[in-house]
């Protein structure tokens, strides 16, 4: 997709986000929550249909349609299986349980990780060794976490994309390696990642990979996944739901022995809603009929970033209230971060001027989505100049 037509794609799109309002509204928390389409609705309609034509048969057409969410993920991050989950701190919960802690116990992450992380390995901390290594400078992130594993190390826990400052961590592959030469587990973290970019697999088929659609894939809350490396055949997580062992509940001739089924289902949870994957297989259609393919979405997030930029730097701000982190688009992924110590009174003023963003500490986010018109972002923007000469 060429830069014209990425700028253009939004024409065609908007209208198929009526019930969102996108062409009449300045949404830019695309990183957080994106508009959904609206066949989005046309999925939760077929949810509550088949609960009122099968009542409790309806499970094998809500397994179907989790089946196809496990299959979409699964492609995003270079194969293997899936394991589904209403949120990624469940999923972690698994993961960890998992781990030999006793024996191996250390922890390895970063002071940028998403609050998932960041609260639960705090805590742990309390108990365990948990080891933070400075996120930044991103290009050199996954080096200094290897240098950090050791045989006491039970996992590395990093994303792909920091959160607060939309940075890119290259050489995954690298701390995968250096993450097996000593029998500890990697866990990458693609929530910022996946939809705004394709993810880099190479060197990552030993590591778990966690995420969700709520952001950038539009599938909204409910849908997230764990795809399991091959140890995780063996693994017997403690946090373990009754599905782990719904193929073998027939067979059991002792209900109190733990088993496990095999591939994704070690790591199943229990009874859900399934709402959330009949609106996300709705979705999965409409990103398919449009070509919104992992390429296609980079290339207008690239276009789209790289206009906010464009237009941030020609306001010509001082740097002391607010700036932006340096270097090409390609090396950061689907938002502008901006750093300001008053990003939140920015935040508040936006709010007033009818600008949908974000901020977290002295970053504010700008997040642009594909249906979004590249006059709407120059408004965004301009609305910030505004906001900032007014003294917000």
């Amino acid at each position: 997709m060429s830069d014209e037509q990425a700028g253009e794609l939004a024409g065609e799109l908007a209208p198929h986000y009526s019930r969102f309002r996108v062409a009449e509204r300045l949404l830019l928390t695309g990183h957080s929550h994106q508009a959904w389409p609206d066949v989005a609705l046309h999925g939760q309609v077929e949810a509550f249909t088949d609960a009122a034509l099968d009542v409790d048969a309806k499970w094998g057409r809500a397994f179907a349609k989790a089946d196809r969410v496990r299959a979409a993920y699964s492609a995003l991050v270079g194969g293997g299986p899936v394991a589904l989950g209403v949120n990624t701190h469940e999923l972690v919960l698994r993961f960890l349980s998992a781990l030999p802690l006793r024996s191996r116990p250390r922890l390895v992450t970063t002071d940028g990780e998403f609050h998932t992380l960041r609260r639960q390995l705090s805590r742990l901390g309390e108990h365990l060794e948990v080891v933070r290594v400075p996120a930044l400078p991103a290009a050199t992130l996954a080096e200094r976490l290897a240098s950090e594993v050791d045989d006491r190390t039970a996992a590395v826990l990093v994303s792909a994309v920091l959160y607060e400052t939309a940075h890119v961590v290259p050489d995954l592959g690298g701390l995968a390696a250096a993450c097996g030469r000593v029998g500890a587990q990697l866990l990458v973290d693609t929530y910022h990642a996946l939809g705004a970019l394709p993810f880099d697999a190479t060197g990552l088929d030993e590591a778990w990979v966690v995420g969700g659609g709520y952001k950038y894939l539009q599938l909204g809350e409910g849908n997230c996944f764990l795809r399991l490396p091959p140890q995780a055949e063996s693994a017997r997580p403690v946090i373990t739901g009754w599905y782990a062992e719904f193929d073998t509940l027939a067979a059991s001739a002792d209900p109190f022995t733990v088993a496990y089924g095999s591939g994704a289902a070690r790591f199943a949870g229990a009874t859900y809603d399934p709402v959330s994957h009949y609106r996300a297989c709705s979705v999965l259609g409409f990103f398919a009929e449009h070509g919104l393919t992992p390429e296609a979405l980079r290339a207008v997030s690239l276009h789209q970033n790289a206009l906010l930029a464009d237009e941030f730097d020609a306001l010509d701000l001082p740097p002391e209230v607010i700036s932006r982190y340096p270097g090409p688009r390609e090396a950061f992924g689907g938002f502008l971060s901006l750093r300001s110590p008053r990003a939140a009174r920015l935040h508040e003023a936006l709010a007033r001027a009818g600008v949908s963003t974000d901020s977290r500490g002295q970053h504010l986010r700008f997040g642009p989505a594909p249906y979004l018109r590249d006059d709407q972002l120059r408004a965004a923007v301009a609305a910030l100049g505004q906001a900032v000469r007014a003294g917000s």
